[in-house]
């Protein structure tokens, strides 16, 4: 995943996964005015710290972004209506299965559900690394067609948005040096010559002389070449999933439109004004993106079959669903199968860093991929303005026009620095321009971007120059209705900075450049703010590793320029892809799992990046075993069996675990083994409490000496006894030679996760009733008593929040009988809706009911007209469904239904 800067134009990375339980949903509005909202804005109260756990902060006081109501924007994954992912029994080929075996039971699976009323239309089978098919079909029926025999699960088919760069870059060069890929390629000679790597991505520019192209922007002209030898489009330029009768378009070239594909392609084997990491690996590109707009999972999971097919020793999935956290997510499932199989996965983490913890996501939840975290760069390559004396770098904002590359402009500030009206959150307090020619220096903080660049603009300045409040490099959106007509860019904390310092002295000016400029990385060799945080759903820990990512310059389209700069895990990704190329390389021939083991092991575990002069790691359910050391994993002779260790909830008290360490050297290794910590994160997980805590960690031996071309077995007893449920921590067992130093990262839960309370208050009384406002909004509804029509929207809405990962969802209506006894609905099923493995939510959902229920094994039916409420039941993550004090339920309040065409589904 990824966020972008110019060029292309920049947006914001994308957020959380939405999704539809099998009926529609709506946006949450206001109640008397903005109440709503305003609830919605509040942090949730922090929870006193346990006396043995140091508190540091929480994200929000420690300076992130925390995602608030008005700052959403749609997810990176929505559920697809009328699609889903039918998982039926039987191993997938690659585990070991047959494929004709599993066609024979699709097709039985089809036949009984034709016999049982519930009528689907296959898209796609899959038998090779996931036994199941797409379908097409009524969401109502969804219910019914789980109980088909042979139907093991039914997951929706996720719309994942085309990952967006945005953020400032280098020459990919300074990437390749803090891993030193460069090394391997100068002094080892490796290139990844003979490699396959497949780009699962939006194409790839096979034109750009870097990748092997003549130049000349033609589509059907060097495909297949000497660089990009293989691939297809799955999609074509226009397919968007998210919008209704969207189809695929596919042909034989994988060609890019939306310049994602390109510069993932060129972070890996880019050969020209870029290097990548493995210069001479070949190439396959499989297109499942459009120009625009979004894919969905049941495309992916065909490029990832047909990836492995064509012989691909090394898959990269810049993508994926953040928040889908469950492991058992379809294209998590192929993912471990091309594992097994042999190839080797990489995927980027996601970009939801700023939402928290759990805001990983499928594919990337796959136990057996490598996970990659995003660091900033040393360098960012940045377009620039010359300023009081010196070179200002700038991230153009997506939604206002583009910065011209001359002229000048005289600055006047918003405010005296560290003062509110810096800020120009207060258009009336904003100093008019006094003529042409004056460009608007503002803080960032408080108000969003845009209203701060339209304060700018109404006020008569030509430009808004933002600046940051914080180190590190950052890309706004100012996009609305109506659109900015000035430049609006964003500038540094520490230019901002010295620019108001300036200003307090006399005039500046304020020159715009053509080109761009390279400059010294504020918050270089840290894990970039975007990055997102595990752990899965079943508390394993993720990611893996970490490599460069925040501020990466490579190739992009001709037709947009060649090359470009991005930042995002999209980028880390494929830098991780060209390692393993170089690594696959190299002999002997590794397995998937030990090129793995070898980049874990050898990692350097990263500062904590939000305090970073106060000597802590950052937590190890965000970097993983540490940044990627490619010559350290290229050269080590001594290897971990388990790359990392997944303690699980710490209910049943500390874990001793065998750290088994092999040494194929010629002489006997012996290494101190030692224990560090990360820094440990609580609730909520939406704005998490960062504590100093150490956890119990007691190595059986304070060294331990492995024989030549032998093995030697490690005890450590690790777990917690911090008296609070719900603390991630961890950090990493140490083994320090004379020569080479390894690790092996270690993350838990503290106490019992099914403590932990799943449906969360948002600050807004959640769940609640809700009541459609009739503009596409719902107004909460908490004490009921609504008459719904079931027409035009006019349905009950139940408004709700996950603040962890839920192992069930499910909703249960009730008739309300004249004597006021409860008669349940649907009593042969028991509910009327439920979806299973359902990720914590970023911000409130809505689920709408329109009266209708799926009978078992038979056709939707709608309830009559009458009073009804509706219970809401969320089982706990790793829940017992058995037992009653693993599930939460919300009760509505009694509201009513008349609708004028009783019995049949409302319309919305």
């Amino acid at each position: 995943m990824s966020v972008r800067s110019t060029p292309p134009s920049p947006s914001s990375p994308p957020s959380a996964p939405r999704r539809h339980l099998p009926r529609a949903r709506g946006l949450l509005a206001g109640t008397a005015g903005a109440a709503l909202v305003a609830g919605l804005l509040t942090a949730p109260a922090a929870l006193a710290a346990p006396a043995d756990l140091d508190p540091l902060g929480s994200a929000s006081e420690l300076g992130v972004d925390v995602p608030v109501q008005d700052d959403l924007l749609d997810g990176a994954a929505e559920a697809i209506p009328g699609r889903w992912l039918v998982q039926v029994s039987g191993d997938p080929a690659l585990q070991g299965g047959s494929a004709g075996a599993n066609r024979t039971t699709q097709k039985k699976v089809e036949d009984s559900a034709e016999a049982a009323a519930v009528p689907f239309t296959v898209q796609r089978s899959f038998t090779g690394g996931w036994n199941g098919m797409s379908v097409s079909m009524d969401d109502a029926d969804v219910a019914a067609l789980r109980q088909v025999p042979g139907v093991e699960a039914v997951f929706p088919v996720l719309a994942v948005e085309a990952p967006r760069p945005a953020d400032a870059a280098p020459e990919d060069e300074y990437g390749n040096a803090m891993t030193g890929a460069d090394t391997l390629q100068q002094v080892d000679g490796l290139t990844g010559d003979g490699v396959k790597v497949a780009v699962i991505d939006s194409g790839i520019d096979y034109n750009n002389p870097d990748l092997g192209g003549a130049g000349t922007d033609d589509e059907t002209a060097d495909f297949p070449g000497d660089r990009v030898i293989g691939g297809y489009d799955y999609v074509g330029d226009d397919y968007d999933s998210s919008t209704a009768g969207s189809t695929p378009q596919p042909d034989a070239y994988p060609d890019d439109c939306g310049g994602h594909g390109t510069h993932v392609a060129g972070i890996i084997g880019a050969d020209g004004e870029v290097t990548g990491v493995a210069p001479e690996a070949d190439l396959l590109a499989y297109r499942i993106f459009g120009c625009d707009g979004t894919s969905d999972t049941d495309v992916i999971l065909a490029a990832m079959e047909q990836a492995r097919a064509d012989g691909a020793d090394v898959v990269n999935m810049s993508l994926g669903a953040s928040f889908m956290t469950w492991q058992d997510y379809p294209t998590a499932q192929l993912a471990d199968s091309l594992v097994a199989s042999g190839t080797t996965v990489v995927i980027s983490a996601g970009n939801s860093g700023t939402s928290g913890t759990f805001s990983s996501g499928a594919p990337g939840v796959a136990s057996d991929a490598i996970t990659v975290a995003s660091v900033d760069s040393t360098h960012r390559r940045s377009p620039f303005a010359t300023a009081a004396g010196a070179d200002r770098g700038y991230a153009a904002a997506e939604g206002a026009v583009a910065p011209p590359t001359s002229g000048e402009l005289t600055l006047v500030a918003a405010g005296e620095a560290g003062t509110d009206a810096a800020l120009a959150c207060d258009p009336a307090a904003v100093p008019a321009a006094t003529g042409e020619g004056q460009a608007l220096l503002v803080s960032r903080g408080t108000c969003s971007f845009r209203e701060k660049a339209l304060a700018g603009e109404s006020a008569g300045y030509d430009a808004v120059i933002l600046h940051n409040n914080a180190p590190g490099s950052l890309s706004p959106t100012v996009e609305g209705d109506p659109a900015l007509t000035i430049p609006v860019v964003m500038a540094s904390q520490a230019d901002g900075l010295a620019l108001q310092e300036a200003l307090a002295a006399g005039p500046v000016t304020w020159a715009w450049q053509e080109g761009t400029t390279v400059l010294e990385n504020e918050t270089a060799g840290l894990v970039s703010d975007f990055s997102s945080y595990g752990l899965t759903a079943e508390l394993e820990l993720k990611p893996d590793i970490a490599a460069p990512g925040g501020s990466i310059w490579s190739t992009l389209p001709l037709e947009e320029g060649g090359h470009g700069s991005m930042s995002g895990t999209s980028m880390a990704a494929p830098h991780v892809a060209g390692a393993a190329a170089l690594l696959l390389e190299k002999p002997p021939e590794l397995t998937p799992a030990q090129v793995k083991s070898a980049m874990m092991n050898t990692a350097d575990p990263l500062t904590w990046s939000l305090a970073p002069d106060q000597g802590y790691l950052e937590p190890v359910h965000r970097q993983g075993a540490g940044l990627l050391d490619l010559v350290s994993a290229a050269h080590t002779t001594t290897s971990v069996a388990e790359p990392s260790i997944s303690l699980g909830e710490g209910e049943d008290g500390p874990r001793t675990v065998t750290i088994t360490v092999a040494n194929a050297a010629d002489e006997d290794r012996t290494y101190d083994v030692g224990v560090r910590h990360g820094v440990a994160t609580g609730a909520p997980t939406s704005d998490p409490e960062f504590y100093a805590a150490e956890g119990i960690a007691e190595p059986s031996a304070s060294t331990v000496t492995v024989p030549a071309h032998g093995s030697a077995d490690v005890e450590v007893t690790l777990g917690e006894d911090f008296g609070e449920d719900g603390i991630i921590y961890g950090g990493w067992v140490t083994l320090t030679g004379t020569d080479e130093d390894l690790v092996v990262p270690f993350a838990g839960l503290s106490g019992d996760y099914q403590a932990l309370t799943v449906l969360d208050d948002a600050g807004a009384g959640l769940p609640a009733l809700g009541v459609s406002d009739g503009e596409g909004s719902v107004n909460l509804d908490p004490d009921g008593g609504h008459t719904y029509t079931m027409q035009d929207g006019d349905v009950p809405y139940l408004a709700y929040s996950l603040a962890y990962p839920a192992e069930r969802f499910e909703v249960r209506a009730y008739e309300v009988k004249k004597n006021g006894k409860l008669k349940i609905v649907n009593p042969s099923v028991g509910h009327v809706a439920a979806e299973d493995h359902l990720g914590r939510t970023e911000s409130p959902e809505v689920w709408a009911w329109d009266g209708s229920y799926a009978l078992k094994n038979e056709k939707s039916k709608s309830v009559k007209n009458g009073d009804y409420l509706l219970e809401l039941r969320v089982l706990k993550p790793l829940g017992d469904a058995s037992d009653p004090s693993d599930w939460e339920t919300y009760t509505s309040p009694r509201f009513t239904i008349a609708n004028p065409t009783p019995g049949k589904p409302g319309a919305h």
